[in-house]
Protein backbone atom coordinates (compact mmCIF):
# COMPACT_ATOMS: atom_id res chain seq x y z
CA UNK A 1 0.00 0.00 0.00
CA UNK A 2 1.35 3.57 -0.82
CA UNK A 3 1.48 6.10 1.81
CA UNK A 4 1.72 10.43 0.83
CA UNK A 5 5.70 9.99 2.17
CA UNK A 6 5.78 6.93 -0.71
CA UNK A 7 7.59 7.41 -3.52
CA UNK A 8 5.46 5.85 -5.52
CA UNK A 9 1.40 6.54 -6.15
CA UNK A 10 -0.13 3.18 -6.75
CA UNK A 11 -3.47 4.54 -5.78
CA UNK A 12 -5.59 5.89 -8.80
CA UNK A 13 -5.31 9.19 -10.13
CA UNK A 14 -8.59 11.41 -8.92
CA UNK A 15 -7.61 15.04 -9.79
CA UNK A 16 -9.32 18.14 -8.10
CA UNK A 17 -8.48 21.98 -8.03
CA UNK A 18 -8.44 23.91 -4.88
CA UNK A 19 -7.70 27.83 -4.02
CA UNK A 20 -5.64 28.85 -1.16
CA UNK A 21 -5.07 32.33 -0.42
CA UNK A 22 -2.97 34.44 2.07
CA UNK A 23 -3.24 38.14 2.29
CA UNK A 24 -3.79 39.04 -1.31
CA UNK A 25 -2.14 36.26 -2.99
CA UNK A 26 -4.09 33.66 -4.25
CA UNK A 27 -3.56 29.89 -5.52
CA UNK A 28 -4.95 27.73 -8.15
CA UNK A 29 -3.71 24.18 -7.10
CA UNK A 30 -4.23 20.99 -8.56
CA UNK A 31 -4.00 18.17 -5.89
CA UNK A 32 -4.62 14.63 -6.51
CA UNK A 33 -5.18 10.74 -5.00
CA UNK A 34 -1.90 9.45 -3.40
CA UNK A 35 -0.72 13.55 -1.82
CA UNK A 36 -1.62 14.41 1.89
CA UNK A 37 -4.30 16.87 2.12
CA UNK A 38 -5.67 16.01 -0.90
CA UNK A 39 -9.36 17.69 -0.51
CA UNK A 40 -7.76 21.14 0.80
CA UNK A 41 -4.71 23.22 1.91
CA UNK A 42 -4.42 21.72 5.98
CA UNK A 43 -5.03 23.49 9.19
CA UNK A 44 -1.10 23.24 10.23
CA UNK A 45 0.35 24.01 6.83
CA UNK A 46 -2.06 27.08 6.47
CA UNK A 47 -0.91 27.75 10.21
CA UNK A 48 2.67 27.49 9.56
CA UNK A 49 2.89 29.69 6.57
CA UNK A 50 0.99 32.68 7.96
CA UNK A 51 3.10 32.79 11.05
CA UNK A 52 6.03 32.15 9.28
CA UNK A 53 5.18 35.73 6.58
CA UNK A 54 4.35 37.74 9.50
CA UNK A 55 8.17 36.62 11.04
CA UNK A 56 10.82 36.56 8.55
CA UNK A 57 11.15 37.86 4.84
CA UNK A 58 14.17 35.45 3.59
CA UNK A 59 16.09 35.70 0.64
CA UNK A 60 16.52 31.83 0.41
CA UNK A 61 14.23 29.43 1.76
CA UNK A 62 13.39 25.37 1.75
CA UNK A 63 10.38 23.70 1.66
CA UNK A 64 10.94 20.23 3.15
CA UNK A 65 8.09 17.90 2.00
CA UNK A 66 6.37 20.30 -0.25
CA UNK A 67 3.23 17.85 -0.97
CA UNK A 68 1.25 19.68 -4.12
CA UNK A 69 3.04 22.99 -3.36
CA UNK A 70 0.70 24.60 -0.85
CA UNK A 71 3.75 26.13 1.27
CA UNK A 72 6.45 26.71 -0.84
CA UNK A 73 4.49 28.40 -3.57
CA UNK A 74 2.33 31.18 -1.19
CA UNK A 75 5.96 31.86 -0.01
CA UNK A 76 7.57 32.29 -3.26
CA UNK A 77 4.59 34.04 -3.89
CA UNK A 78 4.84 36.29 -1.10
CA UNK A 79 8.76 36.46 -1.64
CA UNK A 80 9.16 37.04 -5.54
CA UNK A 81 12.60 38.07 -4.72
CA UNK A 82 13.70 34.93 -2.86
CA UNK A 83 14.79 31.68 -4.10
CA UNK A 84 12.39 28.66 -2.91
CA UNK A 85 13.64 25.24 -3.15
CA UNK A 86 11.04 22.59 -2.44
CA UNK A 87 11.51 18.79 -2.22
CA UNK A 88 9.38 15.63 -1.73
CA UNK A 89 9.96 11.59 -1.92
CA UNK A 90 6.33 11.24 -3.64
CA UNK A 91 6.71 11.42 -7.38
CA UNK A 92 3.29 12.21 -8.11
CA UNK A 93 3.22 15.42 -5.73
CA UNK A 94 6.38 16.79 -7.14
CA UNK A 95 5.06 16.44 -11.07
CA UNK A 96 1.53 18.23 -9.26
CA UNK A 97 4.08 20.80 -7.53
CA UNK A 98 5.52 21.38 -10.59
CA UNK A 99 2.09 22.43 -12.31
CA UNK A 100 1.37 23.99 -10.07
CA UNK A 101 4.24 26.59 -10.20
CA UNK A 102 4.02 26.42 -14.03
CA UNK A 103 -0.12 27.42 -13.70
CA UNK A 104 0.50 29.99 -11.77
CA UNK A 105 3.42 31.98 -13.13
CA UNK A 106 5.98 31.41 -10.07
CA UNK A 107 9.20 30.98 -11.51
CA UNK A 108 11.14 31.45 -8.10
CA UNK A 109 10.52 27.81 -7.15
CA UNK A 110 12.84 24.77 -7.88
CA UNK A 111 11.38 21.89 -6.99
CA UNK A 112 13.58 18.20 -6.68
CA UNK A 113 13.06 14.90 -5.38
CA UNK A 114 14.60 13.81 -1.93
CA UNK A 115 14.23 11.43 0.66
CA UNK A 116 14.34 13.97 3.57
CA UNK A 117 17.30 16.40 2.97
CA UNK A 118 19.36 13.54 1.29
CA UNK A 119 19.84 15.15 -1.79
CA UNK A 120 20.02 19.05 -1.17
CA UNK A 121 23.11 19.90 -1.35
CA UNK A 122 22.98 24.09 -0.34
CA UNK A 123 22.42 26.46 2.65
CA UNK A 124 18.97 28.40 3.17
CA UNK A 125 18.26 31.40 5.41
CA UNK A 126 14.86 29.41 6.42
CA UNK A 127 13.92 25.86 6.20
CA UNK A 128 10.04 24.98 6.58
CA UNK A 129 7.92 21.64 7.31
CA UNK A 130 5.02 20.13 8.14
CA UNK A 131 6.84 16.84 8.51
CA UNK A 132 5.43 13.37 7.48
CA UNK A 133 4.06 12.49 11.11
CA UNK A 134 3.02 8.88 9.68
CA UNK A 135 6.66 8.33 8.41
CA UNK A 136 7.66 7.36 11.96
CA UNK A 137 9.59 9.51 14.46
CA UNK A 138 13.11 8.68 13.56
CA UNK A 139 12.07 10.29 9.91
CA UNK A 140 10.72 13.31 11.35
CA UNK A 141 13.61 13.97 14.00
CA UNK A 142 15.78 13.19 10.75
CA UNK A 143 14.35 16.12 8.80
CA UNK A 144 14.84 18.26 11.83
CA UNK A 145 18.56 17.15 12.75
CA UNK A 146 19.70 17.49 8.79
CA UNK A 147 17.91 21.36 8.44
CA UNK A 148 20.40 22.33 10.78
CA UNK A 149 23.42 21.22 8.77
CA UNK A 150 22.08 23.38 5.38
CA UNK A 151 20.85 25.95 7.43
CA UNK A 152 23.57 29.51 7.24
CA UNK A 153 24.26 30.90 10.79
CA UNK A 154 21.08 33.07 11.86
CA UNK A 155 19.25 30.63 9.95
CA UNK A 156 16.10 29.36 11.20
CA UNK A 157 14.38 26.20 10.92
CA UNK A 158 10.29 26.41 11.35
CA UNK A 159 7.73 23.25 12.26
CA UNK A 160 4.49 22.62 12.73
CA UNK A 161 3.03 19.71 14.59
CA UNK A 162 0.14 18.48 16.75
CA UNK A 163 0.88 18.13 20.65
CA UNK A 164 -0.93 14.33 20.49
CA UNK A 165 1.24 13.80 17.06
CA UNK A 166 4.98 14.18 18.80
CA UNK A 167 5.43 17.86 19.15
CA UNK A 168 6.80 17.54 22.80
CA UNK A 169 9.44 15.33 21.65
CA UNK A 170 10.02 17.18 18.31
CA UNK A 171 10.30 20.53 20.76
CA UNK A 172 13.05 18.36 22.77
CA UNK A 173 15.15 17.36 19.22
CA UNK A 174 15.19 21.21 17.97
CA UNK A 175 16.66 21.90 21.59
CA UNK A 176 19.45 19.93 21.21
CA UNK A 177 20.33 20.03 17.80
CA UNK A 178 19.96 24.20 17.89
CA UNK A 179 20.19 25.36 21.15
CA UNK A 180 17.24 26.86 21.45
CA UNK A 181 13.64 26.50 20.71
CA UNK A 182 10.30 28.70 20.78
CA UNK A 183 6.60 28.34 20.30
CA UNK A 184 5.59 31.11 17.79
CA UNK A 185 2.05 30.18 18.17
CA UNK A 186 -0.77 27.48 19.52
CA UNK A 187 -4.09 26.90 17.78
CA UNK A 188 -6.19 23.90 17.94
CA UNK A 189 -3.69 21.30 19.14
CA UNK A 190 -0.88 22.69 16.83
CA UNK A 191 2.37 24.12 17.36
CA UNK A 192 4.86 26.47 15.68
CA UNK A 193 8.00 25.21 16.62
CA UNK A 194 10.90 28.09 15.71
CA UNK A 195 14.59 26.96 16.49
CA UNK A 196 17.69 29.46 15.06
CA UNK A 197 20.83 28.13 13.97
CA UNK A 198 23.86 30.33 16.14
Amino acid sequence: MSHYYSEEQTVESNESTIGFNIGNQNLKLTTDSGVFSKSGVDFGSNLLVQTFLADASPKRVLDVGCGYGTMGLMVAKHFPEATVHMVDVNERALSLSERNAEANKIVNATIYKSNGLNEVSEQFDVVITNPPIRAGKDVVHRILEDSAKVLNQGGALYVVIQKKQGMPSAKKKMEADFGNVSVLKKDKGYYILKSVKG
